[in-house]
């Protein structure tokens, strides 16, 4: 069988168990994308492995598999981008920043103290609460798009609350590094100038350029024009984000997508995309998390430890986003929603774990369970969110109005 006939087949076989899985997900009345997550787990090398089936000999379907995955996720926040408003982000800036900060300074608290009372170095445990205070907002953000809420005040908040956790978290992790390192405070500043430099560029090219741009490519006898140009600001925005602001790509999509959502063809673009991206690219992404995991590296050793920095990573997130939508007043079950939408680590939380390891900043046994405390905060996230939007049912969160 030849490379190409080794991956159609694996992606029939992910996007058959994809939709087949969020069905039945949906069925028993939790998101799609919680079977989704869970298929992904069983295919990959926890249990099939199908990476590594006997007939899969080419070394780069896998990664090729990967990359899918990693479009899908940079449509997805861009779509979530597209669905919102300039103004509606700017009515929740407070409570945006308060969740955003306190939500990484209180698990990164936690997770500390949890490497001391282990018996963790303290450049270990100082990398282990990093790890704890990051957050995968793709997650929340799909979930509540399947509930039809992430234009209420909670969606609002809490995607906001993610570009501030996202800066927070990369200024955190990259100061670390540069100081374990050897190097000066000059590093740290420079790495918060370019994420400010890249914010400012974004947000002129958007509000400025973008529109002009929009409008003159409207214009021309291009099949898919406008569409065309969507994909190619979004990825250069998500370049952009990584390459110029050192932040991550999704913030860099979420912001394009915020910029297009100002545009006359919004629609346009966002029926497009939408097709494109749940027919196709967004379930790879999901089913792709589970591929990326493997429980038969979290030992025993290291079971208990998972168990502890599991159980803070959720009590942080939930403590330290709640606590700040509620000083940006929110409601207690408001607070609770947002603070629930920032509990899952996903792919953000296995990049900063790989970092730590490939570095010597996490241990074996830390790192695997490290990789627990991911899958379990990813798989928990989506069905807590649609129990309390369910307890929210008879008094609905407070929409924003469309315009």
């Amino acid at each position: 069988m030849s490379s190409f006939l080794q991956l159609a087949f694996l992606l029939t076989l992910i996007l058959v168990a994809a939709k087949a899985s969020g069905y039945l997900a949906t069925k028993l009345g939790q998101p799609s994308v919680l079977g989704e997550l869970i298929v992904g787990l069983l295919l990959g090398p926890s249990l099939v492995n199908i990476g590594h089936l006997p007939f899969i000999t080419a070394a780069h379907v896998s990664e090729t598999i990967y990359e899918l995955g990693e479009l899908g996720v940079l449509l997805l926040m861009f779509i979530a981008g597209l669905e919102l408003h300039l103004s509606d982000l700017a009515k929740n800036t407070r409570v945006a920043a308060y969740s955003g900060v306190l939500g990484v300074i209180v698990p990164v608290g936690l997770g500390f103290l949890a490497g001391e009372l282990f018996g963790m170095s303290l450049e270990n445990s100082v990398f282990l609460g990093l790890t704890l205070g990051a957050t995968s907002v793709s997650i929340s953000a799909q979930t509540l798009m399947e509930l039809k809420v992430l234009r209420s005040r909670v969606g609002l908040g809490l995607l906001g609350a993610a570009v501030f956790d996202d800066i927070l978290v990369i200024l955190l992790l990259s100061s670390f590094v540069a100081l374990a390192d050897g190097g000066s405070t000059l590093q740290i500043l420079l790495v918060l100038a370019k994420m400010v430099g890249f914010l400012a560029l974004s947000a002129l090219f958007g509000l400025w350029a973008l529109p002009r741009l929009t409008v003159a490519v409207s214009k021309l006898a291009i099949s898919q024009n406008v569409l065309t140009l969507a994909l190619i600001i979004m990825l250069t925005y998500g370049l952009a984000a990584e390459l110029l602001g050192g932040m991550a790509a999704i913030t860099g999509t979420f912001v394009a997508g915020l910029m297009f959502s100002r545009t006359p063809e919004k629609t346009q673009i966002e029926g497009g995309l939408r097709a494109l991206s749940y027919a196709f690219f967004v379930p790879i992404f999901f089913v792709n998390i589970g591929l990326s995991i493997d429980l038969r590296q979290v030992s025993l050793a290291a079971l208990w430890l998972m168990l502890a920095i599991t159980l803070l990573a959720v009590i942080g997130k939930i403590l330290g986003s709640g606590l700040g939508a509620r000083l940006g007043k929110f409601s207690w079950l408001e607070s609770l929603q947002l603070g629930i939408g920032m509990v899952s680590r996903g792919e953000v939380g296995l990049i900063v774990a790989s970092i730590g390891l490939a570095a010597g900043h996490l241990t074996d046994d830390a790192f695997s369970a490290v990789v627990g405390m991911i899958l379990i905060t990813t798989l928990i996230t989506p069905p807590l969110l649609r129990a309390t939007f369910k307890v929210a049912a008879e008094k609905p969160a407070e929409l924003v109005a469309t315009e």
